[in-house]
């Protein structure tokens, strides 16, 4: 496998996620012993997830073994399997970042260290580097690798060179302990292709992965940002939403521009076993057919759809129930991971 450093230098982008895509990697969950009851309907939800991007785009499905790929054909039909071994399904924060230039597609991967070592899980630091091995040998192209630690989820970026992130993760001593702020962003820009990052402060209460940017606050077009309002008087994640709102208020992107806000329900308190749980109706997925929403059974759940929906004319807004895939820790952003078309749209 070829590797090069850095993406921006030799051309190359993240382009935006509602750009046309050739296809998407996800990952099948089959891991029992860590989805125990809610492993059935985590794969009901998997299926319709798979099912609505197939309307647009083809899909790549990792699969650990020939027993698993067989489970996952009679679940979801014929597809791209592919035999790579991995711990979980959280594609967007283990599988490489795909990249787009003048010149064609690329990929990046970063080191990964089980969201600040809090859950380390057999081959998912390979991943990335094995699904790149995997796209050189089928297709050719160029693969790029950076040693920071950081995942997908992290950042959102527009296509025109700004990304939003939070400070609570990037910044945090469990990813890269002793670098600062510019020097992430300069590792960050250089990987992505990107010239500015736009700083919020923390993510929602109690997410494991210290904050990441989809749960939060997501471009919806160029200088536009939806992001959530509370639900509820209880709603466990009031302040944050009012801080995110104040901070984007006053931000500019890559080209000087003012960011217009779009804000869509929150979920409300939503628990597990007592406790306020991180259910986000931002962590949708754009694919080209439509724009998969996850919900959870609350009363915020029209109001949310219909809200995204009207970010994106000429994609439907598809709710699926979320709840089975937030026990695992995160939604449908969470287990997708674009390609996006080998040319750049003009």
């Amino acid at each position: 496998m070829t590797v090069h450093a850095s993406a921006k230098a030799s051309g190359y982008r993240q382009p935006a996620e509602w750009l046309r895509h050739d296809a998407t990697w996800v990952a099948w969950p089959a891991a029992a012993d860590l989805w125990q009851d809610n492993l059935a309907p985590a794969q009901a939800a998997f299926a319709q997830l798979v099912r609505e991007i197939a309307r647009g785009e083809k899909l790549h499905i990792l699969v650990r073994d020939a027993a698993e790929e067989q489970a996952a054909r009679a679940a979801l039909g014929e597809h791209d399997f592919v035999r790579i071994p991995y711990g979980d399904i959280w594609l967007r924060d283990i599988a490489p970042i795909f990249l787009q230039s003048g010149a064609g597609r690329a990929s990046v991967r970063f080191a990964f260290n089980g969201w600040g070592g809090k859950y380390i899980l057999p081959h998912d630091s390979e991943v990335a580097a094995r699904i790149q091995g995997h796209v050189l040998a089928q297709n050719g192209g160029t693969a790029f690798a950076n040693q920071l630690v950081f995942e997908g989820g992290s950042v959102d970026v527009d296509g025109e060179g700004t990304a939003l992130t939070t400070r609570q993760c990037l910044l945090n001593a469990n990813r890269n302990p002793g670098s600062d702020e510019a020097h992430i962003a300069y590792e960050v820009c250089e990987a992505l292709g990107l010239d500015k990052l736009v700083w919020l402060g923390d993510g929602l209460a109690n997410d494991h992965t210290d904050g990441h940017i989809d749960n939060i606050a997501r471009f919806i077009a160029p200088a536009t940002v939806a992001i959530m309002k509370p639900s509820g008087a209880d709603d466990p994640n009031r302040e944050v939403y009012a801080q995110i709102k104040a901070d984007l208020q006053l931000a500019r992107d890559a080209q000087g521009r003012k960011l217009e806000l779009v804000q869509v329900p929150s979920p409300g308190r939503v628990e597990v076993e007592g406790q306020p749980v991180p259910a986000s109706h931002l962590n949708f997925y754009i694919c080209n057919a439509a724009v998969i929403v996850p919900v959870y059974n609350t009363a915020y759940d029209e109001a949310a759809l219909r809200v995204i929906e009207a970010c994106f004319p000429g994609r439907r807004a598809v709710a699926i129930d979320s709840r089975a895939l937030l026990s695992g820790g995160g939604s449908f952003h969470c287990i997708t991971q674009q390609v996006p078309a080998s040319e750049i749209e003009r």
